[in-house]
């Protein structure tokens, strides 16, 4: 197999990256649609050391939110995402803002690879579930090799808390609380009928452990108080 060549076996991140992801339309009002967080997640990153001197990979940047938001707090971040189309726009918004230290790297979770010094974070949100259990399990080991040891990781998706025999009920319940129609650009109920449908949410209890086995130790976790999401500090130990 050649450099450079992908191996038969290895997942196709871009054909599970999520049909809107891809779609120039979708991609023009995300930010209107999705809502990062990112000043507060700035706050949280730099509680937890992020200073002038640091390097942040943000894989699965989207539009760049946090990676921007994070920008003028750090020495270098690295925007990583498989979709091109969601590239376009981050690129548009670092010319715009004359943004010099933010770099833009067409990549996924399997196929990111860091160059230059250890980062000492390591950021996803909301795009580890693009992927299934197994892939996620290998995404995490090589999150591990982006940091050195005492490096963090801040990871944040859609997880469920609740236990498997309440799942129906439970997705049901959410399904509901979104209307059949609404004006583009907001949330409708087959949105998340086609998170559930075609994307790869799991259980806190089976990606924690993925977490810690791939070298990371779980400082924090937070759960929703409906289960529907979790966020996790964790520390590169070995």
């Amino acid at each position: 197999m050649g450099r450079g060549e992908r191996p038969g076996w290895l997942l196709d991140e871009l054909a599970s990256a999520g049909r809107e992801n891809l779609d120039p339309d979708h991609v023009a009002r995300y930010d209107n649609k999705e809502d990062a967080r990112a000043e507060a997640e700035v706050e949280v990153l730099t509680s937890l050391g992020l200073g002038e001197g640091s390097t942040l990979v943000d894989l699965g940047t989207g539009t760049g939110q946090l990676a921007l938001a994070a920008a003028p707090r750090c020495a270098r971040v690295v925007a990583v995402d498989v979709s091109a189309v969601m590239l376009d726009v981050i690129r548009a918004k670092l010319r715009m803002r004359s943004v010099a230290n933010v770099e833009v790297v067409e990549a996924g979770f399997l196929s990111y690879d860091h160059r230059g010094e250890p980062a000492d974070f390591v950021y996803s949100r909301w795009a580890l579930h693009h992927l299934p259990d197994f892939w996620k399990s290998i995404a995490l080991a090589r999150m591990r090799t982006v940091v050195g040891v005492g490096g963090t990781l801040r990871l944040s998706d859609i997880v469920f808390s609740f236990p498997p025999s309440e799942a129906p009920d439970r997705i049901e319940q959410w399904c509901a609380t979104l209307p059949v129609d609404a004006p583009e650009g907001e949330w409708v109920r087959a949105d998340i009928e086609e998170h559930i449908r075609d994307e790869h949410s799991t259980y806190t209890w089976l990606l924690e452990p993925l977490i810690e086995r791939s070298g990371f130790r779980i400082d924090h976790a937070d759960y929703s108080a409906d289960g529907f999401e979790a966020a996790y500090v964790a520390t590169a130990v070995r």
